[in-house]
């Protein structure tokens, strides 16, 4: 092995692109996801800014909200 670190992207910010990701390309707002996920709609957009710190509890709502598998929320893309 080298000395080399691969620089990893944090699960924070894999969570806020897969989420704007998804709720985009299914058309909700962040204001209707919250509806759905009973979460305030600001909470959303500090989700996505990456400003919040989610719990397992509402990232959970999230994925059921988007009618997702959680690990979708934290999936490795390239």
């Amino acid at each position: 092995m080298s000395g080399r670190k691969v620089q990893r992207e944090s699960a924070r910010s894999r969570l806020a692109r897969n989420l704007r990701a998804i709720r985009t390309s299914q058309g909700i707002s962040q204001e209707e996801l919250g509806d759905l996920a009973q979460l305030h709609r600001t909470y959303i957009g500090f989700l996505e800014r990456l400003e919040r710190n989610p719990s397992l509890e509402n990232i959970e709502r999230l994925a059921d909200a988007l009618n997702v598998d959680i690990v979708d929320l934290l999936a490795v893309t390239r």
